[in-house]
C-alpha cells in the first residue's frame, strides 16, 4: 500500500512508520476493534488448555466469538493455527462463555451463541504468497487483513480476497474423517451471496434479477462499500453495516439501519420494527416487491449511508 499527500497539483508520498513489536499492533487494533472490525472486545491473552489467544471478540450481530491473532513473520500456516483454534474454541464451548459472562458481566447461555460462524482473524504487516494462496479457498473460515502505519498518524488496512470455488475439504482425503479441517467444518460454516439467492430452488429469477439490481444501486453509492454475509442476512457496509437485505420468493425484504425519528420516510412506505425481533440492524423495514419499488427505496438507504460516512 501507497499513500501520497496532496499538495495543490502535487503529490508526496507518506513514508510507512513499521510497527516494531507484534504487541504494538496488537494494543492498536485491541483499543479499536470496534470501530475496524466492528466487534465487542473480550479478552486479552486468554489461555485455553495450552494455546494463547491473542484477542478474543464477540460478534453480535451473528452471535459468534472471533479471534484475532497477530503476526509479523511470515513463516508459519494460517492454515493449521486457524483450524487448530476454531477446534479449541469448539472442544471448550464452556470456557469461552464463561470467560465473556465474568469479563463483560454478561448472561450468555450456549443456546444464545451460533458457534457455526465463529472465526479467525489474522493480521500482520506483510503476508507471504505462500500465506495468501493456502487461504484459497471457497467459505473458509478465516480472513488475513494486512496492516500498514504511516508517519503522519494514518492507518491502513488492507482485506487479503480469496477468489477459489474449490472447497477445503474436497483437497482432504476422503478417508480421512478424523482430519481437522472435516471435523472443524461440520460445525462451522461460512456463508456466500450464492447460499442466499440459490437456498430456495423455487425462488423466482426475477426476485433474483431484482435483488442484483438493488445491489448494483447500492454498490455504487460510494467506493470501498462491502457485502457482509450472515446465516439470515446480507448486509451493505462502509465503516459500519448500512442496510441489510433478505431474499424472500415474495421479494427482497431491506433493513434501514436508522433509529427510530431519523429516517425520513417520506411516503410512509416502511415497517417500524423498533419492537418486534428481526434479522438485520436498524429499525425501519420495507419490501421491494417490483423494479419499481427500488428508486425509493434507495431514496432511504442513502440516508443512512450518509449518515454511516460522517
Amino acid at each position: 500500500m501507497k499513500l501520497y499527500g496532496i499538495d495543490g497539483n502535487l503529490l508526496k508520498s507518506i513514508s510507512t512508520n513499521p510497527f516494531q513489536l507484534e504487541k504494538d499492533i496488537q494494543k492498536l487494533i485491541e483499543n479499536n476493534v470496534q470501530e475496524l472490525f466492528d466487534l465487542e472486545f473480550v479478552k486479552s491473552e486468554l489461555t485455553i488448555q495450552n494455546f494463547r489467544l491473542d484477542t478474543l471478540c464477540f460478534n453480535k450481530m451473528s452471535n459468534s466469538f472471533v479471534i484475532i491473532e497477530y503476526k509479523k513473520g511470515t513463516n508459519y500456516s494460517v492454515i493449521d493455527q486457524g483450524y487448530t483454534y476454531l477446534s479449541t474454541l469448539l472442544n471448550n464451548k464452556s470456557d469461552f462463555i464463561l470467560e465473556y459472562n465474568e469479563t463483560l458481566g454478561g448472561s450468555l447461555k450456549r443456546d444464545n451463541i451460533d458457534w457455526s460462524q465463529s472465526r479467525v482473524i489474522f493480521i500482520s504487516p506483510k503476508f507471504s504468497e505462500y500465506q495468501k494462496t493456502s487461504i484459497n479457498f471457497k467459505n473458509l473460515p478465516f480472513e488475513l487483513w494486512e496492516v500498514t502505519r504511516f508517519k503522519n498518524n494514518l492507518l491502513g488496512l488492507t482485506k487479503i480476497d480469496t477468489n477459489s470455488d474449490v472447497d477445503i475439504t474436497s483437497t482432504v482425503e476422503k478417508d480421512n474423517s478424523k482430519s481437522i479441517v472435516k471435523v472443524v467444518s461440520k460445525e462451522i460454516v461460512t456463508y456466500d451471496e450464492n447460499y442466499h439467492i440459490n437456498k430456495n430452488k423455487t425462488r423466482p429469477q426475477e426476485i433474483i434479477d431484482m435483488y442484483y439490481e438493488f445491489k448494483d444501486r447500492v454498490l455504487s453509492l460510494g467506493d470501498n462499500i462491502e457485502l457482509n454475509i450472515g446465516k439470515t442476512w446480507m448486509g451493505f457496509k462502509q465503516n459500519r453495516i448500512f442496510c441489510d437485505v433478505v431474499i424472500y420468493n415474495e421479494g427482497v425484504v431491506v433493513y434501514i439501519n436508522m433509529k427510530k425519528g431519523e429516517l425520513n420516510d417520506y411516503l410512509k412506505k416502511c415497517q417500524d420494527v423498533s419492537n418486534k425481533g428481526h434479522w438485520g440492524n436498524g429499525d425501519f423495514k420495507i419490501v421491494i416487491k417490483s423494479v419499481e419499488d427500488i428508486d425509493y427505496v434507495m431514496s432511504l438507504v442513502k440516508q443512512s449511508y450518509m449518515k454511516q460516512i460522517q
